[in-house]
């Protein structure tokens, strides 16, 4: 099979070609490893390579499932796998391997899936953007390679929309999924907390905010990953609410219930967003009304700064945590040349806090999910753009610039916050949320736009995307790379 080939297939039609004889899972393989090498140099988004615990897999006899055959990548944070080594974006973990599978990466081998190789993360998944140094140089935009490919996802937001492989895992602890979504035109859900496992190492990340999910160019694949993986594991402290039926049966029956959605084209800070982002709303909005969905102009009250400084707090405690554990398996003093320097500032701040500062910083992130469930009562969803701009230019966001922020606070409210606004709400509050491919700008670059539903109400908001990519199809614009 030939590359122009196979990026006319998305997951389930590759495992389709497997099925019926026309490809084998090793050409699949193949031809995903040669994507992987022709687009090194220009994008940098596919690192540890595992070739042959990938043919190894394939000669064992893959499981018959959804994706029997279907090259996969995993993200270099999390999906923990013996086979698969990590850095976790870190110089302090780089090589680290596991001594056990989670049971995530469990349910996606279950679905026939051929994982081969993990995609790029900045540091412990912090940060809009993917320029980690443990990995020499930035992970790059297929679609202009001086812009950002968003993070922490951004390897896998990359290496899909450069036709590496049609899906890829993620993870989303503030918007990492949709990010890197919007920035590289593609679909990212972030679903309702808890929905996929997170064992057996941990029962939550991030005090629930953090949630896998995966990078797609189809609504459909999408929802057959979810239902591959989508459930507790043994021991989970509590799980997702239960849902009548799969995403796959729930796409099949057609088109969502009429809805009613809340749409704003400004910041939760009220602030003004960028002219091409209110345009992507302005457009996603018109094809809902077009389907015949109720529109409204509102947004919620809600303290995002507040939310943001929680946020920060929480993030700040789990990132020192990290750090001080590798510090003492290692028995050693950490220097500066160990961790980047935002990483550094989250482990100062999180040193700095108590415990009653970390459950008050909870107790805040858990208020304003409250707010956002009794905002929502009115409404099914909520509409924004994913991002407050387009995807920005490579370097801006880097933690070592001389102009580089003072510390941990100052870097999410001054930098990260005005250029993503939207995302993280949803991680605070558990709501399942979506970045849609609908809208390219003048310069050719995607601007993702973003719906947050009610908890539990995934399956409508995947209604609402296969909708939406029915009336506006984005599966044949591809970067040019």
């Amino acid at each position: 099979m030939r590359i122009d080939e196979y990026v006319e297939f998305d997951g389930l039609g590759l495992a389709a070609l497997v099925r019926s004889g026309d490809v084998t899972a090793d050409e699949l393989l193949t031809v995903a490893l040669q994507q992987a090498a022709a687009t090194d140099e220009a994008i940098a988004a596919v690192v540890h390579v595992q070739e042959a615990a990938a043919r190894a897999s394939i000669a064992a006899g893959l499981p018959e499932g959804a994706f029997t055959g279907v090259p996969f990548l995993l993200k270099d944070l999390g999906c923990e796998a013996a086979s698969f080594p990590t850095s976790m974006g870190s110089r302090l973990f780089d090589g680290y391997r596991y001594g056990y599978d989670s049971e995530l990466f469990l349910r996606l081998q279950a679905a026939g899936l051929v994982p081969f190789g993990r995609t790029t993360s900045p540091e412990f998944g912090i940060g809009a953007t993917t320029e980690a140094k443990v990995y020499g140089r930035p992970t790059r935009n297929p679609w202009n390679r001086e812009h950002v490919a968003g993070g922490s996802s951004g390897g896998s937001g990359a290496a899909v929309a450069a036709g590496v492989t049609p899906i890829a895992h993620g993870s989303d602890g503030g918007g990492s999924v949709r990010i890197p979504a919007s920035s590289c035109g593609l679909f990212g859900v972030k679903p309702t907390r808890a929905l996929l496992p997170d064992g057996p190492a941990s029962g939550e990340g991030w005090a629930g905010m953090a949630i896998d999910g995966f990078l797609t160019r189809t609504v459909r694949d999408t929802a057959a990953l979810l239902d591959a993986t989508a459930g507790p594991d043994v021991g989970a402290p509590y799980y997702a609410p239960a849902m009548d039926g799969t995403f796959s049966a729930a796409l099949a029956s057609g088109p969502p219930r009429r809805l009613r959605i809340a749409v704003s084209t400004r910041s939760f800070t009220g602030d003004a967003i960028h002219p091409d982002c209110v345009t992507a709303v302005d457009h996603t909005a018109r094809l809902c009304e077009a389907l015949g969905h109720e529109i409204v102009r509102a947004a919620p009250g809600i303290d995002i700064e507040g939310f943001m400084r929680a946020w920060s707090n929480i993030v700040a405690c789990g990132t020192h945590s990290t750090v001080r554990s590798r510090a003492a398996a290692l028995g050693c003093t950490l220097t500066d040349d160990d961790t980047e320097r935002v990483t550094r500032l989250a482990c100062e701040l999180g040193a700095s806090l108590s415990g009653a500062d970390y459950i008050e910083a909870i107790d805040v992130v858990h208020a304003i999910g409250r707010e956002m469930a009794r905002f929502l009562q009115p409404f099914d969803m909520l509409l924004t753009a994913t991002l407050g701009e387009p995807p920005a230019v490579l370097g801006r966001f880097t933690s070592d610039r001389a102009d580089g922020w003072a510390d941990f606070l100052e870097y999410r409210l001054q930098h990260v916050l005005p250029y993503s606004p939207f995302t993280a709400l949803a991680n605070g509050t558990g709501q399942p949320a979506m970045s849609l491919p609908l809208w390219w700008n003048a310069a050719g670059l995607p601007v993702g736009t973003h719906v947050m539903a009610r908890a539990g109400d995934d399956h409508a908001l995947l209604q609402l995307a296969a909708q939406l990519e029915l009336a506006a199809p984005w599966f044949a614009r591809r970067p040019p790379l």
